[in-house]
């Protein structure tokens, strides 16, 4: 390890940490960020949205965003929307909603880290089991989602728990079994099948990797049951109540499978995502699967190989290559890597302990310098160019992120002029790094990110150019993010443009894909209002009021529209993101 100076009086905390040391990191890791913004573009509005109709409009059962179906399992819907009900009362004055419901991803990333780390160690035992929960908080992928309204937390969390199950399956086969159709069927329940199925083929990998095939054969039979029953208490009443909602739940259930236009393209954009997304994980499995090849075929290597690969291949099929399936990949990739960490060569530990240390403090460094231009002015060149990516921006000094701020910097030098050596000391400088980099960027920078992905002003300025009395508001290519902040922030709950009701309303609320994109809905719709987020040049709205009588004509002016401009504005509705930033899909 780095030859840091080390004295009696300033003793750090032991490596690797456990116990308190553990939680407190874990916490200042998982919390900041939660609270304190908007609803925000793509997955974390959209998700807001859904959980607010069960909320308001009571659509439990048959889970609806803007008072549109949207056919998703429902079970992070049903937590979140319980969680803010709970939380409405005693804290309504000082929680909003979309705060009280997002403290479930918090809820859901603490079960991955705690399955996580059990499956480490019934695989590797408990010396090394704690490096789990630190590799798996220093991925860079799992830091992004975890603190958004993510319902694809609940897979995750599914799949953290079953690799625990199998990995128990010899020794409590009963136990394992049921756990093992728990997670199954509640990961159903939560994510439907699509991420799910391919759980199937892992329990198989495990039956077979089994030395008591007579004893785990069952119990896996029974967890297949357990999983059914599970995903039953939704579907049965949803089929009994609703058939129309339930035939439009298997139809997108199904269109999951081979919805991909090039598996290998797929295959490829995925293996491109892994390399900053799964880091350190990533690098970390395969240097255990280098020094322990000839153990590759042992139960503790190979069900977690087995694993990434079938899931690799089944999400090739089912999902695009984007940052939100790619998280059901990180267990796998973490168990692996869990036996790389104390394995390293000494060289190799050295490097990776100084790069952690220089990477972030000097990451730190530059949050603070980018602080002090949004707030104080200073850089002035750097100050100029946060108004110009978020033109209208004026930053506030406000005491009490500061004093946290500082806190996790201070926290931060102690920690690495303290630390003991070991062969942890490098994992564990990289999760309190990435630790560190986060509540920097959600106590100092959440202001201006939040001012650049928010929908309110967008949504409260479309409020004000509608009359009192503007009746129903056709909605075209508008995304789900934009008609749940347009409902949660203006009221505005807008209709399919070509629906029944649609072809009835007077005013029609557009998006394109940018400032030059116009695409008039036909001469008897005047144009009344334009405008956009203040950063996002991607994004153009536009409000008509019809002038005339809708006619049959005008509803196929309409239609043409809206098929000639269908693709322009999906691609503006589809997320992108830069190749060293995790990208953001939406459902």
């Amino acid at each position: 390890m780095p030859a840091l100076p080390e004295h009696s009086r300033f003793k750090g905390i032991p490596l690797p940490p456990r116990g308190w040391p553990l939680a407190i990191l874990l916490a200042l890791y998982l919390l900041p960020g939660l609270i304190g913004h908007d609803p925000w573009k793509v997955d974390d509005a959209e998700a807001f949205g859904v959980i607010r109709d069960m909320l308001v409009r009571g659509h439990w059962l048959t889970p609806t965003l803007a008072g549109q179906p949207v056919f998703e399992a429902p079970l992070y819907y049903w937590i979140a929307a319980v969680l803010g009900q709970l939380l409405a009362w005693p804290l309504a004055t000082v929680l909003p909603l979309h705060d009280a419901v997002r403290l479930t991803s918090a809820g859901f990333a603490l079960l991955v880290l705690g399955f996580v780390h059990l499956a480490a160690r019934a695989l590797y035992g408990r010396e090394y089991a704690v490096a789990a929960p630190l590799i798996l908080a220093g991925s860079i992928g799992f830091l992004v989602h975890a603190h958004e309204m993510q319902p694809m937390l609940v897979p995750l969390a599914a799949y953290a728990a079953a690799y625990w199950a199998l990995a128990m399956l010899d020794r409590r086969p009963w136990m394992a079994g049921i756990a093992f159709g728990s997670a199954l069927g509640l990961g159903l329940l939560g994510g439907g099948l699509a991420p799910m199925v391919w759980l199937l083929p892992v329990g198989l990998m495990a039956f077979v990797l089994s030395q008591q095939k007579t004893r785990t054969g069952p119990a896996l039979l029974l967890g297949v049951l357990v999983a059914a029953t599970w995903l039953a208490l939704w579907l049965v009443p949803l089929a009994l109540r609703d058939p129309a909602y339930f035939a439009g739940w298997q139809r997108a259930t199904l269109a999951h499978f081979g919805s991909t236009e090039s598996p290998l393209d797929t295959a490829l954009g995925y293996l491109n995502l892994l390399p900053w997304y799964a880091l350190p994980a990533l690098p970390l499995a395969a240097w255990t699967l280098w020094i322990k090849r000839r153990e590759i075929a042992t139960p503790a290597l190979a069900l977690p190989l087995a694993g990434f690969l079938l899931l690799w291949l089944g999400l090739c099929l089912t999902y695009q290559a984007r940052s939100v399936p790619a998280l059901l990949l990180l267990p796998p990739l973490v168990l692996l890597a869990v036996p790389g960490v104390p394995s390293l060569r000494r060289g190799a530990a050295n490097a990776f302990d100084w790069f952690a240390m220089l990477s972030f403090s000097l990451l730190a460094v530059l949050l603070c310098v980018g602080w002090s231009a949004m707030v104080f002015g200073w850089p002035e060149q750097l100050a100029q160019q946060a108004v110009r990516l978020e033109p209208g921006f004026v930053g506030h000094f406000h005491w009490l992120p500061t004093l946290l701020a500082a806190f996790g910097c201070l926290a931060w030098i102690w920690l690495i002029i303290t630390s003991a050596r070991s062969p942890f000391r490098g994992m564990a400088h990289w999760a309190a790094g990435v630790t560190l980099f986060w509540l920097l960027a959600s106590t100092l920078w959440q202001p201006w990110v939040d001012y650049g992905k928010t929908y309110r002003p967008l949504s409260v300025a479309v409020a004000r150019a509608l009359p009192a009395d503007h009746g129903c508001i056709a909605g075209a290519q508008l995304g789900g993010a934009q008609r749940a902040s347009l409902d949660y922030f203006g009221g505005i709950t807008t209709v399919p443009q070509l629906s029944a009701a649609g072809r009835e309303c007077r005013w029609l609320l557009t998006q394109s894909s940018g400032r030059h994109d116009e695409v008039s809905p036909g001469e008897h719709w005047k144009k009344v209002w334009e405008g956009g987020r203040p950063g996002d040049r991607n994004e153009r709205f536009r409000l008509y009021r019809h002038t005339g009588a809708l006619t049959p004509d005008a509803a196929s002016v309409r239609e043409l529209v809206q098929e000639s401009a269908s693709e322009r504005a999906g691609e503006s509705n589809a997320p992108t993101a830069p190749a060293n930033a995790p990208a953001t899909p939406g459902h």
